[in-house]
């Protein structure tokens, strides 16, 4: 099960590596080294929770009609390679992610304003609940859990990385060249994970 725990990685990756508002308070906190540990244990528990309840919730589905297993995988694969073609539509903007801005000194408040950027954010359910979870399950009964295995592991890198990272890699992501090579490689990822389902279907 070692590749789809890998497939499940590098799909998760992709996804929680977009520019957004929960990665710029990640590192807004780490380069501020701030309740780096608390935060970066909210995203990552957040995202396992999320994936969690998509596999099992999305299995059911499943189980009870096959059918919906083909069109989760033509679905997900739909998405994927959108997803993929917006990557690569990024590589030719000028967006950065600066870790500039206010930010609350306290440990309840650093948590709250994580929480609220986590599970306020509608394309958090798509992302985990949905895609993750509809992926997941077209690897089988065993399977969807090495898959998910991989994606809650890179949940924790990613987060792990950019929060005590920060300080080496606030400056070159405030660079909009970096944010194209990240997006570049996020792009590959994506369109050949969903041609690969088309290929499986």
């Amino acid at each position: 099960m070692v590749p789809v725990l890998v497939t499940g990685f590098g799909v998760g990756l992709s996804l929680i590596v977009a520019i957004g508002a929960q990665n710029a308070y990640v590192l807004r906190q780490g380069v501020r080294a701030q309740h780096v540990l608390p935060v970066v244990a909210v995203c990552a528990a957040s995202d396992a929770v999320l994936i969690l309840a998509g596999i099992t919730g999305v299995g059911a589905v499943v189980e009870r009609a096959p059918v919906a297993l083909s069109v989760l995988r033509w679905a997900g694969a739909a998405f994927l390679i959108g997803y993929g073609l917006l990557a690569a539509r990024r590589v030719f903007g000028t967006r950065s992610l600066h870790a500039t801005g206010t930010g609350t000194g306290t440990l309840r408040g650093a948590v709250l304003t994580v929480l609220a950027l986590t599970w306020l954010n509608p394309h958090v359910y798509l992302d985990t609940v949905l895609l993750l979870g509809s992926i997941a399950n077209t690897h089988g009964r065993s399977g969807r859990w090495s898959f998910g295995a991989g994606a809650v592991l890179a949940s924790v890198v990613w987060f792990a990385a950019l929060g005590y990272g920060a300080r080496l890699l606030g400056r070159a992501f405030a660079r909009p060249a970096a944010w194209r090579l990240l997006d570049a490689l996020i792009a590959a990822t994506m369109l050949a994970i969903g041609v690969s389902l088309i290929v499986a279907g």
